[in-house]
């Protein structure tokens, strides 16, 4: 009979196969990389509660073939402790020859000894599990948001996704965004492009300026503690959260700025993803009460500056009001769901006023938007002296 089980470090490599194989479509075994960062994401990171375990699901032959990740996050709601749960990476191999297996490894880990359940990337599957087991499916943390900004360069980098022979076309598209960019200057915004000059972040008494994780370890409390419930990191728990951000391979540079009024006070920072031509990927908008739409326009005014096509986030709720007025679209791509025995923990999420999503959730994680796919170093002749993982 098959059997679930809490994961140990003899489990990882199987895991890692089964990540290799389900997540990301591809056939060779896992590169010892993978392995390696499951088991610190896992089984090592510094905010790890020991009984808030993860999750296989192991056939009786004692193949490994499912999976649900538990990252532990420690939490305050006014003040008093919690322990939440993040539920990560749940995943079968053979679905259909055990269409319950994923439904099992939901239950054992919304069973857990957390008071909050958490999820941050559920599909449409996942969600209706949830929904089965008594979560809640939260809308207004579930949608995700773009705002384009060179509209040439953006098909360009789509058409890029198919063929790469697209890129010969930068050079036009840079010409038809700056004459677009130039027709959008002015008090109106537009749907299609930002102004050439980025002029929505020029407010006049705000500024953003480059910053390094030192700062953003004391910003982030800073930001997150006007909601009733918010994350309550260890800061060596936060410098590995920072850290693993920061490489995502697939996405671009991370960029971290802040936003200051002229005494030099912060009121919000910004943390995104991407290079010059390419989709930017918003990690983490942060605003004191009152200054979400200056960061919002600090954030896409940087972006502009910085040669990004367009910005692509999740959003929060005490976001939503600023960017709805920013030409912002959205979409439902996956779910933040939530799972508490008690209903008053439920209560902040149903209002808005629990930070989550972003650095409190798995978006930071290196199993999103990082490359585990092999490639193959050159030396200076040409010829191929090994193979390594990024």
């Amino acid at each position: 009979m098959s059997e679930i089980r809490p994961l140990t470090a003899a489990d990882v490599p199987a895991v890692a196969d089964l990540f290799q194989r389900v997540i990301l479509k591809q056939t060779a075994p896992a590169p010892h990389t993978l392995s390696d960062y499951l088991m610190s994401l896992f089984l090592e990171a510094p905010d790890q509660d020991p009984e808030i375990r993860s999750q296989i699901y192991v056939k009786p032959g004692g193949s490994v073939t499912g999976f649900m990740g538990a990252l532990a996050l420690p939490m305050s709601l006014n003040g008093t402790p919690l322990r939440a749960a993040i539920g990560s990476c749940l995943m079968v191999d053979g679905h259909a020859d055990d269409p319950v297996a994923g439904a099992r490894l939901l239950r054992t880990f919304l069973s857990g000894p957390q008071d909050i359940s958490l999820g941050e990337t559920a599909s449409d599957i996942t969600d209706s599990m949830w929904r089965k087991l008594r979560g809640i499916v939260l809308p207004s943390y579930s949608l995700d948001w773009f705002r384009l900004i060179n509209p040439a360069g953006f098909l360009v980098e789509l058409l890029a996704n198919r063929s790469a022979a697209a890129r010969s076309l930068s050079p036009l598209a840079r010409f038809l965004d700056r004459w677009a960019r130039r027709r959008a200057s002015g008090p109106e915004l537009r749907w299609s492009s930002v102004p050439i000059r980025s002029d929505i972040s020029h407010t006049g008494f705000l500024t953003d300026s480059e910053i390094d994780d030192e700062v953003l370890y004391e910003l982030i409390p800073r930001f997150t503690a006007s909601f009733s419930l918010h994350p309550r990191w260890s800061q060596e728990g936060l410098r590995r959260i920072l850290k693993d951000a920061a490489e995502k391979k697939k996405y671009g540079r991370m960029t971290r700025r802040m936003v200051t009024m002229r005494d030099g006070t912060p009121v919000g920072a910004f943390i995104y993803h991407g290079d010059p031509g390419r989709i930017g990927h918003v990690l983490q908008v942060l605003a004191t009460p009152g200054h979400a739409g200056s960061v919002v326009d600090h954030l896409i005014g940087h972006a502009a500056e910085s040669g990004l096509v367009a910005l692509q986030g999740r959003t929060q709720p005490a976001l939503l009001d600023a960017m709805l007025t920013r030409r912002c679209a959205f979409t439902h791509r996956c779910s933040t769901v939530v799972h508490s025995r008690n209903p008053a923990l439920l209560k902040p999420f149903l209002t808005g006023d629990a930070f989550f999503n972003g650095l409190a959730g798995e978006a930071w994680t290196r199993l999103i938007g990082d490359d585990w796919n092999k490639r193959r170093e050159f030396s200076r002749t040409g010829k191929a002296f090994r193979t390594s993982s990024g």
